[in-house]
């Protein structure tokens, strides 16, 4: 089973880098940069093909990442190539399109596998609203009914479960959680939950609080296309939630996850089927395209964020600073890449 779930794990991150680097590849074509080598995966080359067109097109050995290396990326770098084929000689707005139009593919794909998975499965409902509450747990001990609609956790309010659920993880001083809830009355009330702790076979604490939300949503074409998109906004927003959870120290950096973590959501997503595949597939197309988007050094962000600098200035960053800061954002990268799947190989155990 195991070598199942890594042949579907590689394909996964397969699919999604070869759509985020593709989106890179196909605008620097298109706007006449030289392009030196299209690869999927890094490390050792185990694959390679020079095209007609000069480009090496190569498939390397770990599949956690991917790059189009263009001439010019930063300054120009290569004596051999006409001035016009160097990126940072093409006008803004061909650069500023080539470097987002990974992040983009990334959306797009997120957005086409979600509304094919609600046209096949149907979509869901976005709306916290409480189905069942489960006998003697925490929230109906709380007072927590059926056809409750949470709107806040602990004071931050949202519109969409997959926003609320992560502000559970939010760390708590006391242990209890102030659920705000409105009533089928249209009453609103604040109850305090204090979650049942269960040991999971890990020796990590699972916080459980008894209530089952209500899902269920109409189908057909139409919704299924406001699902897909709603959906990508909902994760999008969970996102910056962790995000701002992770600068807060609200979340510890010990819940992200790198390539294993990400290899046992896949495992366990097998488990489900197809349909939890394609979600998860669509999940992490999206993860790919918000962390690649934020504005930190070696990022696709971290270029467009000098770019607007250059804008505002009207002259171009300083070629060495810019090269600089992006080293170091990369070294700084790999350790935190390292440090995470140490801490996911010490979890298997």
């Amino acid at each position: 089973m195991w070598f199942l779930s890594l042949i579907v794990f590689i394909f996964i991150l397969g699919i999604i880098i070869l759509v985020h680097e593709f989106g890179h590849f196909i605008w620097a074509k298109h706007s006449g940069v030289f392009i030196y080598e299209f690869s999927i995966g890094m490390g050792p080359v185990i694959f390679s093909h020079k095209g007609k067109d000069g480009i090496n097109y190569n498939i390397r050995a770990l599949p956690i990442g991917g790059f189009v290396q263009m001439a010019g990326e930063v300054f120009e770098d290569d004596s051999k190539i006409a001035k016009e084929k160097f990126l940072c000689n093409r006008p803004w707005y061909q650069r500023l399109i080539i470097l987002v139009a990974g992040v983009m593919n990334n959306f797009i794909l997120a957005i086409v596998l979600l509304f094919g998975m609600a046209l096949i499965w149907g979509p869901t409902s976005f709306t916290p609203k409480v189905l069942e509450v489960t006998q003697n747990s925490a929230a109906e001990s709380a007072g927590m009914k059926s056809g409750d609609v949470i709107t806040a956790i602990n004071g931050h309010h949202f519109n969409s479960w997959d926003v609320g659920q992560i502000f559970l993880y939010y760390k708590d001083s006391d242990g209890i959680y102030q659920f705000e809830v409105k009533r089928e009355s249209g009453e609103v009330e604040v109850l305090e939950i204090t979650p049942h702790i269960e040991k999971q076979e890990n020796g990590e604490e699972k916080k459980v609080f008894g209530i089952t939300i209500d899902n269920q949503a109409p189908k057909g074409i139409w919704n299924s296309f406001l699902f897909a998109f709603q959906k990508f906004g909902t994760i999008i927003e969970s996102m910056i939630a962790t995000l701002g959870g992770l600068f807060t120290g609200q979340i510890s950096i010990n819940s992200l996850s790198g390539p294993v973590g990400i290899y046992q959501v896949v495992d366990q997503s097998l488990q489900y089927g197809l349909q939890q595949l394609i979600y998860i597939t669509a999940f992490l197309s999206i993860n790919v395209g918000f962390i690649n988007i934020l504005p930190f050094p070696a990022f696709d962000g971290g270029h467009v964020f000098f770019m607007i600098i250059e804008k505002i200035k009207r002259s171009p960053v300083n070629a060495k600073f810019e090269n600089a800061c992006n080293m170091v954002g990369f070294v700084l990268l790999m350790l935190l890449m390292i440090y995470i799947t140490i801490k996911d190989v010490i979890g298997l155990f």
